[in-house]
């Protein structure tokens, strides 16, 4: 299976902090944002990722992350010259896709709960049709909305419903088969002149072919574009990191926990960064005598 990694787009929504920078480059706690959908990409089993940027931001990704081989991973870069949807991914990522599956997710979103790494490679692998991740919301009508029957089936999705049939969100997070290339090469633009997932989603749904994963308790979805879900997020990951110890969306960690690289190179990498606490944490869970015994 490819990633991708929707990063496009000018975060109008968080102006003015956005005007000099990349949303998917700001911080979240102790780490950029974009850390947070790599390291779920990475749990899932899916190390040769394109990262889909807007126009003059692909430096600042390049800068952060490289070329992906130091975490053991192949990154590559594109541009998005203008907004035209999130099925685009597929149409600007072709290449990159190949004859294979692909996971899409977007640069702002946040997953974090118990098991959530095995239910990521369960559910990537042998993708037949699309399979997509919902979580039960307050606010149903801001989103894409999945109604399931009494079995757990997928039976309807619906765009920001003024009246919805459920409160389960469709979230940021898309596998799908190789079909979707086509598929989304095949689409109409919508009335905002984007080619939208959710028209995607429902030629699979047609085709008996679309299936839902409940996100439930214990589970947390976050979108960061607004100030004040930026700083919800923030706070967090700081919670969990201060109460527990652990660092969500832990790029390093999760590429040696994965074995990506070994305990040496994560150990460096905490190194190269040991003046900050992010960098003594990888320093420390890689059992260094000299750094505590890790976790």
């Amino acid at each position: 299976m490819k990633g991708i990694i929707l990063a496009g787009g000018h975060g109008t929504r968080l102006h003015p902090i956005t005007l000099g920078v990349s949303k998917q480059l700001l911080p979240v706690y102790d780490k950029p944002m974009i850390y947070y959908p790599l390291s779920v990409l990475m749990l899932a089993g899916v190390t040769e990722i394109q990262v889909i940027a807007a126009p003059g931001e692909v430096p600042g990704f390049q800068r952060l992350l490289g070329d992906g081989s130091a975490l053991g991973l192949s990154l590559t870069y594109a541009e998005q010259d203008r907004p035209r949807g999130l099925a685009d991914a597929f149409v600007l990522g072709a290449e990159h896709i190949g004859d294979d599956s692909v996971a899409l997710i977007l640069g702002d979103n946040l997953f974090h709960g118990p098991g959530f790494g095995e239910i990521l490679r369960s559910s990537a692998r042998d993708v037949e049709g699309c399979v997509l991740f919902g979580y039960p919301v307050s606010d149903p009508e801001r989103y894409g909305v999945g109604e399931v029957d009494g079995e757990g089936r997928l039976v309807r999705l619906e765009e920001k419903p003024a009246k919805p049939r459920s409160n389960l969100a469709i979230t940021g997070l898309y596998l799908y088969d190789n079909e979707v290339v086509e598929i989304a090469r095949g689409l109409r633009p919508s009335e905002r002149g984007e080619l939208e997932i959710t028209d995607v989603n429902r030629v699979y749904l047609e085709r008996g072919r679309a299936a839902l994963v409940q996100l439930g308790r214990g589970f947390v979805w976050l979108d960061t574009g607004t100030h004040d879900a930026l700083t919800e997020a923030g706070q967090y990951v700081q919670i969990l990191s201060r109460r527990q110890g652990v660092r969500i969306g832990c790029i390093e960690e999760i590429a040696w926990r994965m074995g990506y690289i070994d305990r040496d190179s994560c150990f460096r990498m905490g190194l190269a960064l040991s003046k900050s606490p992010y960098g003594r944490y990888l320093m420390e869970i890689t059992g260094d005598p000299r750094h505590g015994e890790g976790i």
